[in-house]
């Protein structure tokens, strides 16, 4: 259907889907930059979308039963913004189109959640989308099951392209999503054949259908400029049982002399052309400018949703008093007040019999007593379960039969389960945590960092952190990885010395409302340091005096995790031979550098010589062993400086030096 038929053929819907395709087109040319393409070819699905099946209501945008709509095609934003700024959402004004993508803007390059309440989630890392869009519509089921369809019965829908098919996430995600049955779940395919070097054949020749069949999808095949196909292709999708996809056959930069070219993938500027274009679109207004008639159906659309947002809230005043508490509560992330008692409690017990149990161990014991008291916990593993220590015995199995289960078996997926987690932390209303082993933080990382620009705050369970897994070797025995998670922005990376910490290190997690965590445990017993109950929680400060030095003070040693021990070996060591010590603990460096001057300087003072221990590289440790204020500080540090190797736990930390022994070498020879 050439471009004369399509706007004969439907000439109101026309109109309304070239009022997008024009301002995408404006915008971009105006910023000089973007990728105008895709909005022109996906104009034609967005109208229908949001004009026939989506519930929102653009003037409530958080609504918590509205239907969640993904760009996860976010080079695209376009869309997104015409699409916000038509139905009257009251952030995106005609002034934030016409900045897209300059200082200020909340029309950012590629959507971004902390910017705009309407956009669900941050996009633009291809896959993340379609991804992320799994833990949302997963989470939908989780809490219908939990408060019935009287307060959560809504879609998520998804607008995907070829480059979000071929990312390796992208698979993760479409097989569990058809694993679990997800039919709430309902992805447009963006299926015009081109990408930024050209034809999709140069790189790829899967059938993208038989792909999703194969994984349990419902797939339907339609053009996707035919708005009559695109709606009954809605209304079949949301009578599926299973996840739908639908493969809108589109044409990229649809009109324009760019079209089905990778040209039109990026930013159209040439003014001759998109005059041009807006010719064959037969849109006569000027730039930015909308006619009123179609601007005044796409804001009567947008109010549609008040009636149903105003119904939801009737629904929800007619329930019991302590169920709309409860449901205010989870939706807005708040721990419940009772979360601090119970870890209290655990911790005066773990200082009372003083386990020696691995972190991971200790992690389990946390999550035993946290898991009943905040039943929106949703804990899950990448097929590492038994070793992650992820899994405790109220939490039932989420499945197709079980939508009140809370554990989630993942399976070796480590992206799609990161990203998975973070939809579901997106979405509202729930707690994610899922573990792997601490080297495969490569395979999660751009989800981590995701979770960090977008402040969702997923806790991330770390295991087997150290050459201390010992005989699986250098593969699985992360070096670099802490490194890597603390350099992080808005990132609490947490690696606790003992049961106590990593009860303090949970509890500090889920009061986070805009940060992720990570949590690095010990595959290796340690023993129970804390000795002393303390109801405070020390780990907030991230380092503490964990043991003062006797007489003059003449060394800090300051160290994390499973290495902790191995300073206060050291420390006894030294102190027999009259040189003062005192041990810091540090489990988290980022909320150390948050405390103020004063805290610092009382922990680390100037004048003793410091020695860190941590079995790993020491990228990020100079700025606590060489000291803040400026003039050099006398210290040292043991730890990696390369790979780790295939031995039992004690022979690696003996060959790499990493003892009580080398410690307290380190200190005389600082001494001198």
């Amino acid at each position: 259907m050439d471009i004369q038929q399509l706007r004969s053929s439907n000439p109101d819907h026309w109109m309304r889907a070239t009022a997008i395709r024009a301002l995408a087109l404006d915008a971009v040319a105006e910023a000089n930059s973007g990728h105008t393409g895709m909005p022109i070819g996906m104009a034609d699905v967005a109208t229908v979308l949001f004009g026939n099946h989506l519930k929102y209501d653009a003037r409530n945008p958080e609504w918590h039963d509205r239907d969640r709509f993904i760009l996860s095609a976010g080079h695209g934003s376009m869309l997104i913004y015409s699409l916000l700024y038509l139905s009257g959402d009251p952030e995106v004004t005609l002034d934030q189109i016409k900045n897209f993508r300059q200082w200020g803007a909340k029309t950012a390059g590629h959507p971004e959640n902390f910017l705009l309440k309407a956009v669900e989630t941050t996009t633009g890392p291809l896959g993340q989308g379609i991804a992320n869009s799994v833990g949302f519509a997963m989470a939908e089921e989780m809490l219908r099951a939990r408060f019935g369809k009287k307060l959560v019965d809504h879609h998520t829908y998804v607008i995907a392209g070829d480059g979000c098919l071929m990312e390796g996430i992208s698979q993760e995600a479409i097989g569990l999503a058809g694993r679990y049955g997800l039919g709430k779940l309902i992805v447009f395919w963006d299926n015009n054949d081109i990408t930024i070097d050209g034809k999709v054949s140069l790189s790829d020749k899967t059938d993208q259908v038989k792909r999703f069949k194969a994984s349990g999808w419902h797939v339907q095949e339609i053009d996707g400029h035919d708005p009559e196909a695109i709606d009954a292709a809605i209304v079949a999708a949301k009578k599926s049982k299973s996840p739908s996809m639908i493969a809108c056959k589109t044409h990229i930069a649809l009109g324009h002399a760019a079209q089905d070219t990778s040209k039109g993938h990026g930013a159209l500027t040439n003014p001759d052309q998109n005059i041009a274009a807006k010719e064959n679109w037969g849109w006569t207004s000027g730039p930015f400018e909308v006619p009123a008639e179609v601007l005044d159906w796409w804001r009567a659309t947008g109010a549609r949703g008040a009636t149903e947002r105003g119904e939801w809230e009737n629904r929800l005043a007619d329930c019991s008093e302590q169920r709309q508490k409860e449901f205010e509560r989870v939706m807005t992330g708040q721990a419940p007040k009772k979360l601090s008692a119970t870890i209290k409690a655990l911790k005066k017990q773990i200082s009372e019999t003083a386990p020696k149990v691995a972190t991971r161990k200790a992690s389990e014991m946390a999550l035993e007593v946290i898991n009943p008291i905040m039943p929106e916990t949703i804990g899950g593993s990448a097929d590492l379960t038994g070793s992650n220590n992820t899994l405790t015995g109220d939490m039932g199995k989420f499945d197709t039969d079980n939508r009140k289960g809370r554990y989630v078996y993942w399976g070796i997926r480590e992206h799609g389960m990161a990203s998975a987690m973070n939809g579901i932390g997106l979405h509202g209303g729930l707690r994610p945590y899922g573990g792997t082993f601490m080297a495969f933080t490569d395979y999660a990382r751009p989800a981590m960092r995701l979770a960090a620009l977008m402040k969702t705050p997923t806790v991330f369970v770390m295991t087997h952190d150290s050459i201390g897994l010992g005989e699986d070797g250098p593969t699985h025995q992360p070096v670099e990885h802490l490194a890597i998670s603390r350099a992080t922005p808005n990132t609490l990376v947490f690696r606790p010395a003992d049961a106590v910490e990593t009860a303090e290190a949970w509890e500090i997690a889920l009061n986070q409302t805009g940060t992720p965590s990570v949590l690095s445990l010990t595959r290796q017993n340690l023993p129970t340091l804390r000795l002393e109950h303390k109801t405070s929680n020390l780990s907030e400060k991230g380092a503490y005096v964990l043991a003062e030095a006797t007489g003059k003070r003449q060394a800090i040693l300051i160290a994390t995790g499973s290495e902790v021990e191995i300073a206060m070996a050291a420390r006894e060591a030294l102190q027999a031979e009259g040189i003062g010590t005192r041990v810091v603990s540090m489990p988290c460096m980022e909320l150390f550098a948050q405390q103020d001057e004063s805290y610092r300087r009382r922990v680390l003072p100037a004048g003793p010589v410091r020695v860190g221990v941590e079995a790993a590289v020491r990228q990020g440790w100079d700025r606590w062993l060489l000291g803040e204020r400026g003039r050099e500080q006398k210290a040292d540090f043991v730890g990696m400086t390369g790979f780790g190797a295939s031995a039992p736990a004690e022979t690696l930390y003996e060959k790499f030096g990493i003892t009580a022994e080398n410690v307290a070498g380190k200190v005389r020879a600082l001494l001198g």
